[in-house]
């Protein structure tokens, strides 16, 4: 994964999604074209981090970290097909709401996300990570961010069923 889908510096941060998903926090999904994965998204089944989040929306799995590498694969539905396939796993999991949270700056993707469905909730918060630079420097980071929300239907979605995008199937 690392060699198609580097993670910043030093976090392997794709290790560390397979861990959380051993330990069942967890569910990290890839999208992959002609055997290469081209995008990666992971369902938070604990809710998001952020204390005030969490007071306003208890129990509500998270969408996190969804990306799709190298940039020239954008706009291609290869983020939307892992958002269904996050969708779908949280609604057969008995949930009917799944939220995400998206950076203020990140205009492209809070379209995407009004697009498809998912609703601005007034919850604003900081998202908060660290990593380690290929030197081994520890880089804090605060994002200004707000949480959206989707309501799930109950059944499934018949359009979960359509074909994904060409050469792109999501995976656990």
């Amino acid at each position: 994964m690392e060699r198609y889908l580097p993670s910043p510096g030093r976090t392997r941060r794709h290790a560390a999604r397979f861990d959380r998903q051993e330990r069942g926090l967890t569910a990290f999904l890839t999208a992959w074209a002609d055997d290469v994965p081209v995008g990666t998204a992971q369902i938070l089944w604990q809710g998001c981090a952020a204390p005030e989040v969490r007071a306003r929306f208890p129990g509500c799995p998270e969408l996190n970290g969804l990306s799709v590498w190298p940039p020239e694969l954008r706009s291609r539905g290869i983020g939307s097909t892992l958002i269904a396939a996050a969708e779908e796993r949280v609604r057969a999991a008995g949930h009917t709401l799944i939220g995400l949270g998206v950076d203020d700056d990140n205009h492209r993707a809070a379209a995407l996300y009004a697009r498809i469905g998912y609703r601005e909730t007034g919850c604003r918060y900081v998202d908060r990570y660290a990593y380690l630079d290929d030197e081994g420097v520890r880089h804090e980071v605060a994002d200004p961010a707000r949480f959206l929300v989707k309501e799930l239907p109950k059944e499934p979605d018949p359009a979960c069923g359509r074909p994904a995008p060409r050469g792109a199937r999501p995976e656990p």
